[in-house]
């Protein structure tokens, strides 16, 4: 086995959690991990279906989107995973769906208001939806420039990667993130469900106002303050 074996373990093991979820379809989508230390991710090849997926399969880069191991290309996405990796430090896994509910806000370019406690067990802002990307921005590299515009996001309105783990990409779809794989990939089933209860809560009302602040407030710190008490 290789030094890069427990790395790519997690990738697959996430990348087929995704499947799994039921949040991606054909081949699209894909999940990365990361070797901090070691400077690289291993992330899902470009075009496989996930049926014919393994660990040996995942195709490891590095942060200079170069590719150290593996025999197949990497998805078209990595150059997106590596900005990310570089720009925000604390994570240690990245996904990438086209979830229906999920990217029906990116295409509507709208943010998911904050209208429930399910949200707010996991974030107390809207979720982020950037802007469509401009013109030029999409003649360079547009997997990179995706990466720089969710980081360009995150710093214009002064957000947190570590407390905002996912985000809609304008027109795209949404890309979330975590301490590991793992997590990047349970922020993926969150962020669809969150948005289809938003979905739905307009449709029941169009003029539904957000959650008031100490709910949002009570349900994030029993989850993530220093008294918190959600869970074992």
């Amino acid at each position: 086995m290789s030094d890069f074996a427990a790395m790519r373990e997690a990738a697959y093991a996430a990348n087929m959690a995704l499947f799994e979820s039921g949040l991606v379809v054909a081949s699209f989508g894909n999940a990365s991990a990361i070797d901090r230390a070691a400077g690289v991710f291993a992330i899902k090849p470009s075009g496989v279906p996930y049926a014919e997926l393994s660990p040996a399969s995942m195709v490891v880069v590095d942060l200079d989107m170069q590719v150290v191991d593996g025999e197949l290309r990497p998805s078209s996405d990595t150059n997106t995973h590596a900005v990310l990796y570089r720009e925000f430090d604390g994570i240690g896994g990245i996904a990438h769906t086209h979830s229906t509910h999920a990217v029906a806000w990116a295409q509507a370019l709208r943010e998911i208001p904050v209208y429930g406690t399910t949200h707010a067990d996991h974030l107390t802002v809207p979720v982020p939806c950037t802007a469509p990307m401009e013109d030029e921005r999409i003649r360079g590299d547009y997997e990179i420039e995706t990466g720089r515009q969710i980081v360009d996001h995150f710093r214009a309105n002064r957000l947190s990667a570590a407390e905002v783990e996912m985000v809609l990409v304008g027109g795209h779809g949404p890309f979330t993130w975590g301490l590991s794989a793992a997590k990047a990939v349970y922020h993926s089933v969150i962020l669809e469900e969150i948005a289809r209860m938003a979905l739905l809560t307009e449709q029941l009302n169009p003029s539904a106002e957000a959650l008031k602040a100490s709910l949002i407030d009570k349900h994030w710190q029993r989850k993530h303050g220093e008294g918190a008490y959600y869970g074992q």
